[in-house]
Protein backbone atom coordinates (compact mmCIF):
# COMPACT_ATOMS: atom_id res chain seq x y z
CA UNK A 1 0.00 0.00 0.00
CA UNK A 2 1.29 3.51 -0.69
CA UNK A 3 -0.11 7.21 -0.23
CA UNK A 4 1.47 10.50 -1.43
CA UNK A 5 1.97 13.35 0.24
CA UNK A 6 1.68 17.07 -1.77
CA UNK A 7 4.07 19.98 0.42
CA UNK A 8 5.60 23.18 -0.77
CA UNK A 9 7.06 25.96 1.21
CA UNK A 10 5.52 26.44 4.36
CA UNK A 11 4.03 23.26 5.14
CA UNK A 12 3.07 22.86 8.79
CA UNK A 13 6.31 20.46 10.00
CA UNK A 14 4.05 18.21 12.75
CA UNK A 15 1.17 17.30 10.07
CA UNK A 16 3.58 16.56 7.69
CA UNK A 17 6.43 14.65 9.37
CA UNK A 18 4.51 13.20 12.42
CA UNK A 19 1.99 11.79 9.57
CA UNK A 20 4.68 10.12 7.43
CA UNK A 21 6.15 8.62 10.75
CA UNK A 22 3.09 7.34 11.65
CA UNK A 23 2.46 5.75 8.25
CA UNK A 24 6.15 4.17 7.44
CA UNK A 25 5.66 2.54 11.16
CA UNK A 26 2.42 0.89 10.04
CA UNK A 27 4.36 -0.41 6.84
CA UNK A 28 2.93 2.10 4.24
CA UNK A 29 4.89 3.14 1.43
CA UNK A 30 4.36 7.48 1.57
CA UNK A 31 5.82 9.47 -1.42
CA UNK A 32 6.10 13.20 -0.79
CA UNK A 33 6.39 15.61 -3.28
CA UNK A 34 7.50 19.09 -3.41
CA UNK A 35 5.99 21.93 -5.92
CA UNK A 36 9.25 23.01 -6.02
CA UNK A 37 11.74 20.34 -7.09
CA UNK A 38 12.92 18.09 -4.93
CA UNK A 39 13.18 20.52 -1.59
CA UNK A 40 10.55 22.13 0.82
CA UNK A 41 11.18 24.04 3.41
CA UNK A 42 8.67 24.16 6.40
CA UNK A 43 7.15 27.17 8.13
CA UNK A 44 10.04 26.92 10.85
CA UNK A 45 12.46 26.36 9.00
CA UNK A 46 13.26 22.72 8.28
CA UNK A 47 13.91 21.94 4.97
CA UNK A 48 13.43 18.65 3.50
CA UNK A 49 15.57 17.25 0.81
CA UNK A 50 15.55 14.50 -1.62
CA UNK A 51 11.59 14.98 -2.39
CA UNK A 52 9.89 13.79 -5.76
CA UNK A 53 9.57 16.59 -8.09
CA UNK A 54 5.65 17.27 -8.26
CA UNK A 55 6.19 18.24 -11.93
CA UNK A 56 7.37 14.45 -12.38
CA UNK A 57 4.63 13.39 -10.49
CA UNK A 58 3.28 10.09 -11.43
CA UNK A 59 0.61 8.02 -10.34
CA UNK A 60 1.89 4.88 -8.83
CA UNK A 61 -1.71 2.95 -7.23
CA UNK A 62 -1.49 5.67 -4.09
CA UNK A 63 -4.27 4.68 -1.96
CA UNK A 64 -4.20 8.02 -0.54
CA UNK A 65 -3.33 11.97 -1.03
CA UNK A 66 -2.29 13.94 1.94
CA UNK A 67 -2.39 17.58 2.65
CA UNK A 68 -0.21 19.50 5.40
CA UNK A 69 -1.20 22.63 6.26
CA UNK A 70 0.38 25.85 7.22
CA UNK A 71 0.55 28.57 5.14
CA UNK A 72 1.27 26.09 1.99
CA UNK A 73 -2.03 26.09 1.65
CA UNK A 74 -2.89 28.61 -0.56
CA UNK A 75 -0.56 27.70 -3.06
CA UNK A 76 -1.72 23.89 -3.23
CA UNK A 77 -4.93 24.96 -3.80
CA UNK A 78 -3.70 27.82 -6.40
CA UNK A 79 -2.16 24.86 -8.24
CA UNK A 80 -4.34 23.51 -10.97
CA UNK A 81 -1.76 20.18 -10.89
CA UNK A 82 -2.82 19.68 -7.69
CA UNK A 83 -6.54 20.37 -7.82
CA UNK A 84 -6.21 17.91 -10.80
CA UNK A 85 -5.04 15.12 -8.65
CA UNK A 86 -7.48 15.67 -6.09
CA UNK A 87 -10.32 14.99 -8.81
CA UNK A 88 -8.58 12.22 -10.21
CA UNK A 89 -8.33 10.35 -6.65
CA UNK A 90 -11.67 11.59 -5.92
CA UNK A 91 -13.19 10.32 -9.17
CA UNK A 92 -11.49 6.89 -8.41
CA UNK A 93 -12.43 6.30 -5.42
CA UNK A 94 -9.30 6.92 -3.37
CA UNK A 95 -8.66 8.87 0.38
CA UNK A 96 -8.79 12.45 0.33
CA UNK A 97 -6.51 13.60 3.55
CA UNK A 98 -5.69 17.07 4.91
CA UNK A 99 -4.90 17.89 7.82
CA UNK A 100 -5.73 21.60 9.58
CA UNK A 101 -5.74 24.21 6.63
CA UNK A 102 -5.65 21.85 4.44
CA UNK A 103 -8.53 20.65 4.50
CA UNK A 104 -9.86 24.27 3.32
CA UNK A 105 -8.80 23.01 -0.08
CA UNK A 106 -11.09 20.29 0.05
CA UNK A 107 -13.97 22.79 1.56
CA UNK A 108 -13.76 25.42 -1.52
CA UNK A 109 -13.40 22.72 -4.06
CA UNK A 110 -16.80 20.72 -2.83
CA UNK A 111 -15.15 17.60 -1.11
CA UNK A 112 -16.61 18.50 2.21
CA UNK A 113 -20.36 18.70 0.96
CA UNK A 114 -22.13 16.65 3.00
CA UNK A 115 -19.63 15.04 4.67
CA UNK A 116 -18.31 15.15 8.70
CA UNK A 117 -14.77 16.95 8.76
CA UNK A 118 -12.45 18.77 10.95
CA UNK A 119 -9.99 21.50 10.43
CA UNK A 120 -8.16 24.25 12.55
CA UNK A 121 -11.22 26.33 13.68
CA UNK A 122 -10.48 29.31 12.04
CA UNK A 123 -10.10 28.33 8.61
CA UNK A 124 -13.92 26.69 9.20
CA UNK A 125 -15.81 28.05 5.96
CA UNK A 126 -19.46 26.97 5.02
CA UNK A 127 -18.44 24.11 2.88
CA UNK A 128 -21.47 22.58 3.08
CA UNK A 129 -20.82 19.61 5.20
CA UNK A 130 -21.44 19.19 9.59
CA UNK A 131 -17.89 20.30 11.12
CA UNK A 132 -17.05 18.19 14.43
CA UNK A 133 -14.19 19.53 17.06
CA UNK A 134 -12.63 16.28 16.94
CA UNK A 135 -8.67 15.38 16.39
CA UNK A 136 -9.32 13.40 13.44
CA UNK A 137 -12.66 12.42 11.21
CA UNK A 138 -13.37 10.28 8.97
CA UNK A 139 -16.42 10.03 6.44
CA UNK A 140 -16.24 7.64 3.88
CA UNK A 141 -12.95 8.57 1.82
CA UNK A 142 -12.44 11.62 3.40
CA UNK A 143 -10.19 11.74 6.28
CA UNK A 144 -9.16 15.56 7.79
CA UNK A 145 -7.43 16.07 10.93
CA UNK A 146 -7.66 19.43 13.72
CA UNK A 147 -4.56 20.83 13.84
CA UNK A 148 -0.82 20.32 14.31
CA UNK A 149 -1.67 18.80 17.50
CA UNK A 150 -3.82 16.00 15.75
CA UNK A 151 -1.52 15.01 13.62
CA UNK A 152 -0.75 11.36 15.23
CA UNK A 153 -4.80 10.86 15.14
CA UNK A 154 -4.83 11.73 11.81
CA UNK A 155 -2.19 9.70 10.82
CA UNK A 156 -3.45 6.55 12.47
CA UNK A 157 -6.85 7.78 10.87
CA UNK A 158 -4.98 7.41 7.49
CA UNK A 159 -3.04 4.25 8.50
CA UNK A 160 -6.59 1.89 9.53
CA UNK A 161 -8.45 3.60 6.15
CA UNK A 162 -5.86 2.09 3.96
CA UNK A 163 -3.67 -0.98 5.59
CA UNK A 164 -6.65 -1.81 8.06
CA UNK A 165 -7.59 -1.91 12.18
CA UNK A 166 -5.12 -4.37 12.73
CA UNK A 167 -2.03 -2.24 11.37
CA UNK A 168 -3.21 0.85 12.64
CA UNK A 169 -3.34 -1.28 16.22
CA UNK A 170 -0.09 -2.46 15.89
CA UNK A 171 1.85 1.06 15.38
CA UNK A 172 -0.46 2.41 18.37
CA UNK A 173 0.58 -0.32 20.63
CA UNK A 174 4.94 0.09 19.15
CA UNK A 175 4.59 4.00 20.07
CA UNK A 176 2.53 3.17 23.39
CA UNK A 177 -0.08 5.51 22.01
CA UNK A 178 -3.38 5.35 24.33
CA UNK A 179 -6.70 6.52 22.88
CA UNK A 180 -8.07 9.71 25.02
CA UNK A 181 -4.30 10.50 26.79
Amino acid sequence: MKACMIVTDGFEEIEAVGTYAILRRGGLDVDVYSLRGDKATGRFGLTCCALKPFAQFKDDNYAAVILPGGPQWKELEANAQVQQLLRDFDDTGRYLCAICAGPTILGRAGYLKGKNYTCFTAMNGDFGGTYREDYAVTDGRIITGKSAAAAIDFGFAILQAVAGEEAAQKTKKEIYYKEGK
